[in-house]
């Protein structure tokens, strides 16, 4: 019965799954938030801060809840993550290519060494009153600054990732006879593939920031907006909500392409 018991308990290497290199790095990362999250909620109780400034942690959640059983809140969730997926979605394909193009082209390299210069610093969100007067406000508007934004990272990851790929694997598929264009899709892109995710990684987190300012500055939907309205009417409870939803939303953006660039790490080894 020991014998069985010590079976169940324990993984073939001897470790418990439970306290797994996994599940002792998950609780790692949760520690902090955690312990920001329980000072927050104790200095609110205590009353050192008025609740109408900053409202407890429980509070937003149980706020949380009573939201998401109104369609409305559905709605503008729906609008913003849209929004978010629709150009981090563009703004990768772009970036990858372009990246590529680079990587396949000296002429290409330069154009777009000079363009990366010239508009990487500008601050996109200073584009964003002349793209609501092209597009409008509606939804191209914010999907557009989503992309001149996110574009970047991917970009220039993907420049840098396919630059360094060993020239010997190049070399080992032109000398089996496999073309430049073939060669650049099935060797270089593969082999930058963990670099270029890690850009994603970026530019996830630049388009949740860009998509929620958009909507705060010109929007009548979307968690932005949902904000500015509770601003205007100084219900603060209310302005948490849509900060605390897009937190969400970057977060699980965040592990699923964390994810994905773990699998592409274990499939290259």
């Amino acid at each position: 019965m020991s014998q069985n018991a010590s079976i169940v308990t324990r993984a073939p290497g001897g470790t418990s799954p439970l306290l797994g290199a996994g599940f002792i790095t998950g609780m790692r990362r949760c520690l902090s938030p955690i312990i920001v999250v329980l000072c927050w909620e104790l200095v609110c109780r205590l009353g050192w801060v008025e609740p109408q400034l900053l409202p407890a942690p429980s509070a937003i959640a149980a706020r949380m809840v009573e939201l998401a059983r109104q369609k409305e809140f559905w709605f503008n969730f729906g609008i913003t993550l849209y929004r978010l997926l629709a150009g981090l979605v563009i703004a990768v394909i772009a970036g990858v290519v372009l990246g590529l193009c680079a990587r396949l082209s000296r002429v290409a390299a330069s154009l777009l060494n000079a363009a990366v210069r010239l508009l990487a610093p500008i601050p996109k969100i200073a584009l964003y009153p002349a793209l609501l007067l092209v597009l409008g406000f509606e939804n191209a508007s914010k999907i557009a600054l989503v992309v001149a934004d996110a574009l970047f990272p991917v970009l220039m990851a993907t420049w840098a990732a396919t630059c360094a790929v060993d020239r010997k694997l190049i070399w080992s598929a032109r000398a089996a006879g496999t073309s430049r264009t073939a060669c650049l899709w099935k060797v270089v892109l593969p082999a930058s593939l963990p670099t270029i995710l890690a850009g994603v990684r970026v530019a996830g987190v630049i388009a949740c920031v860009v998509v929620f300012l958009a909507e705060m500055i010109g929007s009548t939907d979307g968690l932005g907006h949902m904000l500015t309205v509770a601003a205007r009417a100084y219900r603060t409870l209310d302005m948490f909500v849509p900060l605390v939803w897009i937190c969400l939303l970057g977060l699980m953006l965040n592990c699923a392409v964390g994810y994905v660039q773990r699998l592409t790490d274990r499939a290259g080894r």
